[in-house]
């Protein structure tokens, strides 16, 4: 019980709701427990994500260097120069939770670390998603007619759409309305 009580206390001074945790049988966390458990799954989802991106990036690099690209039409060049930009701040946007730790380590921020971080991560995913999608358009649009090239493109960044932001949005839904019941 003191335990429960120690826990309402730190999360009515921190602003942080109550943890899932509680929920399924196991003691609440801290809010120390809690931003650190966090700032870990970042970390988790940053490695994941920054992988995936840094071989994109390194591909789209080297493609203005092959032979074929010379024969690209202005649209297609136009859709490299957007993906590389698109893929360039992906990669900036995916890396920056490591930059902001290195240089607010040990400042006691750490819950402003996991909040830029976590926003940081959102918007590099948002970029990915993007890069991924003109890389795709990119691709098809040189291998297939122009309009099944873009509705392919449209029908897998829907997919993506689904995947990456209306399940987790309609997941935290349903989970902030089973909190509140």
């Amino acid at each position: 019980m003191a335990m429960l009580e120690r826990s309402a206390t730190i999360t009515s001074r921190t602003g942080d709701a109550p943890d899932e945790t509680a929920d399924n049988g196991c003691p609440p966390e801290s809010s120390r427990e809690r931003v650190n458990r966090r700032w870990n799954e970042i970390l988790q989802e940053t490695r994941v994500a920054q992988t995936g991106v840094q071989i994109l990036f390194g591909f789209l690099l080297s493609l203005a260097f092959t032979p074929a690209f010379r024969d690209l039409a202005t649209f297609d060049r136009s859709v490299y120069v957007v993906t590389v930009v698109l893929g360039a701040s992906a990669t900036g946007a995916l890396i920056a939770p490591v930059s902001i730790h290195r240089f607010l380590s040990g400042l006691r921020m750490k819950h402003e670390v996991v909040e830029a971080a976590s926003r940081l991560m959102v918007c590099g995913m948002v970029l990915l998603a993007l890069t991924i999608g003109c890389t795709l358009l990119l691709i098809l649009h040189v291998v297939l007619p122009s309009l099944l090239a873009e509705l392919l493109v449209g029908g897998v960044m829907l997919w993506f759409v689904l995947c990456w932001y209306v399940l987790p949005l309609r997941l935290r839904r349903k989970a902030q309305r089973r909190g509140r019941g």
